[in-house]
């Protein structure tokens, strides 16, 4: 299928590994020019490369840190005018929540939920101006399936989900659409992050947790990094334009519901 991008310009934040390298292959893959931003300059540049040899697809890497408004002026003055905007940003370690104090929530805020908030605000009027526009946030499955160890990340992802539903309507009939995707477990390093954080107090190795993990799932395995970048890339399509505001889960049917 032709998805109808190529020649856009993307945005995408937290790109240099993972799940967000993924989405910037995908795009890469249907000619899209793609600047990727991440902390890491080494690992950011070595990413730019593999996916120039890859794609032959114009890649500009970024190194900046999207929490802060330095950050986020430097993303956006490498690509001042995105079609498509990814954000995508790491998690916090799991723990107890008594131990959690107030300083510990508003870094949590301050990381999942107010950098994606501001990167909208920054590209959305301009998406709508130009008549095409496609914004993607990686939130997690804990909005729906709320895991007590996790309390940060249920709470900051569930408040960018609720302003992301309120501003989805006011957009879709400029053609710019504002989406959420919800992975479950995935093959990355930041799932291998989760579960070391998991380890004390377990009695459990990493591997049995890991292969615990695998095995709890309907699909008996993690998700593979391209499958969500397959999934991103066909809501940054012109065939996607009539979804918006959802919340769309990616986890192999671990979620129990029907709706």
């Amino acid at each position: 299928m032709d998805l109808g991008i190529r020649g856009r310009k993307a945005l995408l934040t937290g790109a240099s590994k993972g799940m967000g390298k993924a989405c910037a292959m995908a795009l890469a893959r249907e000619g899209v020019a793609v600047t990727i931003v991440a902390r890491n300059a080494v690992v950011l540049n070595e990413t730019a490369e593999e996916i120039r040899a890859a794609t032959g697809a114009e890649v500009t890497p970024v190194a900046a840190d999207v929490t802060t408004p330095d950050g986020r002026v430097t993303a956006l003055e490498a690509c001042p005018d995105p079609d498509i905007l990814l954000n995508n940003a790491g998690g916090c370690p799991p723990g107890d929540f008594r131990d959690w104090t107030r300083d510990d929530w508003i870094a949590a805020i301050d990381l999942m939920m107010l950098p994606p908030i501001e990167m909208i605000k920054a590209t959305v009027d301009g998406m709508m101006e130009r008549g095409f526009g496609r914004i993607v946030s990686i939130a997690s499955r804990s909005v729906k399936i709320a895991q007590p160890e996790l309390g940060l990340s249920n709470g900051a992802r569930s408040g960018l989900v609720g302003f992301t539903a309120g501003i989805a309507r006011m957009t879709v009939a400029r053609n710019v659409t504002v989406n959420n995707l919800l992975p479950g477990i995935f093959d990355s390093d930041a799932q291998r992050e989760h579960i070391h954080g998991m380890l004390e107090g377990s009695g459990k190795s990493f591997d049995e947790i890991w292969k615990e993990r695998a095995s709890g799932n309907p699909a008996g395995r993690y998700g593979r990094t391209e499958e969500i970048g397959a999934y991103f890339a066909f809501l940054c399509s012109a065939h996607a334009g009539f979804i918006t505001g959802q919340n769309l889960l990616i986890d192999g049917g671990s979620y129990p519901g029907t709706y």
